[in-house]
C-alpha cells in the first residue's frame, strides 16, 4: 500500500532515536527516510561521542535513553544477543537494524518483498545464496526466512565459507545454475577471516563473481544486500542487466521499513 501511494503523516507525534555501534550507510538512511515520510521526527546517537566511551555500560546508556520516553530506538551492534537483550527490558520498543553474523531481519524482509513483487507465490521457488556466507547476517536472517515461506536454499561457497547448518551446500555457481530462480550475491569478506582463504580478491572474483557469462541467458533474479564491490561480487555489466533488482531492494526498503515502523509504533 506505502508503494502504491505517499502516506499520510501517520506517525507525526511519534520520536524514534537510532543508535548504531556499526557503520551503516543503506539501513541507517532507509529507515531515516521511512520514518520522515511517515511524519515521525529522528534523533541520531553517535556511539563513538556517547558516554559508552567513557566507561558506561549500553544498558546503561539505553535506560538513560529510554527516560526520555522515545518510541523506539533503532539499534546495529555487533554481538547476536544485543537487541534482544535490550528488547527483554520491556523499555521502549526495540528495532533491529543488524546484530553480529546472526540477524539482519528487515533486509530479509526487504529481499523477501523483492522476490515476491517478481514471482508472487513463492513456495518451491530455489533461491542461491553465493559468497561469504558464514559471516552474513543479511544471509543468516534470509536463510530463515526464505525457508520458512517454502524457499527451496542452495548454499554456495568454499567450505571455510559455509555455516553449519543442515541447508543444500555447493562449493560453485555452475553447479547448480540450472536449478535457480534467484541468486542473491553477498560481499566478499576476507577481512573477518584469520585465515587467508584467498590471496587477494582478484582471485576471489574469478571463482564467485556473478557475471554475464556465468548467467548467461536464464531468467534469473539477482540480489545483493549492499555495497556491492564491484567486479568481484557482481561485475560491472551485470549490474546494469534488467535481472538485477539491487537498487529496487534499496527502493523496497523504504517501503519495507514504514511497514514495520507503523505496525510497531502505530498497531500495536
Amino acid at each position: 500500500e506505502f508503494k502504491k501511494s505517499r502516506p499520510k503523516a501517520l506517525l507525526r507525534d511519534k520520536l524514534l532515536i537510532t543508535l548504531f555501534f556499526e557503520t551503516s550507510t543503506r539501513t541507517r538512511s532507509s529507515f531515516e527516510v521511512a520514518a520522515k515520510r511517515l511524519g515521525a521526527s529522528m534523533v541520531h546517537l553517535d556511539p563513538s561521542k556517547s558516554s559508552t566511551t567513557k566507561g558506561e555500560s549500553l544498558d546503561d546508556t539505553f535506560a538513560n535513553l529510554c527516560a526520555m520516553e522515545p518510541d523506539g530506538v533503532i539499534i546495529r551492534h555487533g554481538f547476536n544477543a544485543t537487541p534482544q537483550k535490550l528488547a527483554n527490558k520491556g523499555l521502549t520498543p526495540v528495532i533491529n537494524a543488524g546484530a553480529g553474523n546472526y540477524a539482519h531481519p528487515t533486509q530479509a524482509l526487504l529481499d523477501y518483498f523483492t522476490i515476491v513483487e517478481q514471482f508472487g507465490d513463492v513456495r518451491g521457488k530455489t533461491i542461491a545464496i553465493v559468497g561469504d556466507i558464514v559471516s552474513s547476517r543479511v544471509a543468516s536472517s534470509g536463510i530463515r526466512l526464505f525457508h520458512r515461506m517454502g524457499m527451496r536454499v542452495i548454499l554456495v561457497a568454499p567450505k571455510p565459507f559455509m555455516p553449519d547448518n543442515e541447508l543444500e551446500k555447493v562449493e560453485h555457481l555452475d553447479e547448480i545454475i540450472d536449478q535457480v530462480d534467484v541468486v542473491m550475491s553477498l560481499r566478499a569478506q576476507l577481512e573477518r577471516h584469520k585465515a587467508p582463504i584467498f590471496e587477494d580478491y582478484e582471485e576471489y572474483a574469478k571463482e564467485y563473481c556473478i557475471t554475464k557469462e556465468r548467467f548467461g541467458d536464464r531468467d534469473i533474479l539477482l540480489l545483493h544486500p549492499g555495497p556491492v564491490m564491484r567486479n568481484i561480487d557482481i561485475s560491472d555489466e551485470m549490474l546494469e542487466d534488467p535481472r538485477c533488482k539491487v537498487l529496487e531492494q534499496v527502493r523496497n526498503g523504504v517501503f519495507v521499513r514504514m511497514a514495520i515502523l507503523k505496525a510497531i509504533l502505530l498497531d500495536n
